[in-house]
C-alpha cells in the first residue's frame, strides 16, 4: 500500500466505519525533529534545571537535546510515511515582541508554527482524500488575544477543510463529500466559542521507562474501556532525572530502539473498531525509522475481516 495515500486506497467496505473505529498511525511531540539547541529554556520546566542550565549550558544542553528529541523526520515526511494524528505542542517565547508562535519540548523548535500548517495546507492540496488530526496543546506564554490571532489564522489557512466539531459518526465517505481534511483538537478552554475547534483528545500516557510496563498500563486501560471518541494510545516511553544522570550518554533514541520489538508485537496484537477493547490512533516516537505506520493501518484488515464473517452469519440465517 502507497503509505501516502493510504486512506484512499482502504477498500470501500471502510469509508462508513466511524474514524473513532479505524486505526490511525500518529506521532507523540511530532515537531521535535528540529529543536533548536540555543533556544531559551521553556518556562515551566523546573527552576533546579534552569539553574543547572545557567551555569552549565555547555553540559546540559546536549543532553537536553539527546532527551527531548522523540522524531527524526519533518512533518511533510511524517505524512508521506503515513502518518495522520499530530501531537503539536504549541509556545509564544518570553520576551518576543512578535506573534510568532513555535513548537517545543523542553526547548523550542526553529520552526514556526503557522509555517509548518502552511505546508501541511499545501500537501493536503495534493492529497484531497487524506484526512490529518492535528491536536495542539500546552499553548504556553498564549493569552486571549494570541490565541484568537492564532485561531485566526487557523481558519483563513485551512479554510473549508476545517471540519466542525461533531459526533463521533466521521466517516471517510463522508469527509470526502464535504471537503473536510483536517480535525484540529484545541486544548484550551477558549476552543468551546469556535466550531470549528474540537475538545482535547484522550491520550493514554504510560509515564514508564520499558516496554512491559508501558503494555501493563495499557491493558489496565483497555480493560476499563475505550472512551467514546477519539484516542491516543501513546507508545511513548518517558524517563526521569535520575535515569538521565546515570545514562547521560544514551538518548531517547537508543532507549525506544531497544524496546521497539516488544512493542511492536504488542501493537500486531492490537484491534481497532467499536469493541470495548479495541484500539483508535496509536502514536508513537521516531515514526520514521521505526515504521509504527504500516503496522497501524494493517491492523484495519481486521475490521474487514471481522466485516466479513458477520455478513457470513447473516447469510446462514
Amino acid at each position: 500500500m502507497d503509505l501516502q495515500d493510504w486512506m484512499s486506497l482502504l477498500p470501500e467496505q471502510l469509508w462508513d466505519t466511524p474514524l473513532t473505529h479505524l486505526a490511525i498511525p500518529g506521532s507523540h511531540d511530532t515537531m521535535t525533529y528540529n529543536l533548536d539547541i540555543c533556544s531559551p529554556l521553556v518556562k515551566s520546566e523546573p527552576d533546579s534545571l534552569r539553574r543547572l542550565d545557567q551555569f552549565c549550558c555547555c553540559f546540559t544542553r546536549p543532553v537536553i537535546y539527546r532527551w527531548a528529541t522523540t522524531q527524526d523526520k519533518t512533518m511533510e515526511e511524517q505524512l508521506s510515511l503515513g502518518i495522520r494524528y499530530f501531537d503539536l505542542r504549541i509556545a509564544h517565547k518570553p520576551d518576543d515582541e512578535t506573534t510568532n508562535l513555535y513548537f517545543k519540548h523542553v526547548i523550542y523548535t526553529y520552526d514556526v508554527v503557522l509555517d509548518t500548517l502552511a505546508s501541511l495546507a499545501a500537501w493536503l492540496d495534493s492529497h484531497p482524500k487524506e484526512i490529518v488530526i492535528l491536536a495542539c496543546s500546552h499553548f504556553e506564554g498564549m493569552d486571549d488575544k494570541l490565541h484568537r490571532t492564532f485561531i485566526t489564522s487557523l481558519k483563513k489557512l485551512f479554510g473549508s477543510k476545517l471540519c466542525p466539531r461533531q459526533g463521533s459518526s466521521l466517516t471517510l465517505r463522508g469527509l470526502w463529500s464535504s471537503g473536510h481534511q483536517v480535525i484540529v483538537s484545541y486544548e484550551a478552554p477558549i476552543a468551546y466559542q469556535y466550531q470549528e475547534l474540537w475538545p482535547s483528545i484522550t491520550y493514554w500516557w504510560a509515564n514508564q521507562r520499558t516496554a512491559e510496563e508501558l503494555i501493563s498500563y495499557m491493558e489496565k486501560m483497555k480493560r476499563a474501556g475505550r472512551p467514546w471518541s477519539f484516542f491516543v494510545t501513546g507508545l511513548n516511553l518517558t524517563t526521569d532525572q535520575n535515569y538521565i544522570i546515570m545514562h547521560l550518554l544514551q538518548s531517547l533514541r537508543t532507549l525506544t530502539y531497544a524496546e521497539w520489538p516488544r512493542l511492536q508485537d504488542w501493537v500486531a496484537q492490537q484491534t481497532p473498531g467499536s469493541d470495548p477493547h479495541s484500539l483508535n490512533i496509536i502514536a508513537g516516537d521516531f515514526v520514521g525509522p521505526l515504521a509504527l505506520s504500516r503496522l497501524v493501518i494493517d491492523l484495519n484488515n481486521k475490521l474487514l475481516q471481522k466485516n466479513s464473517r458477520k455478513m457470513d452469519e447473516i447469510n446462514i440465517h
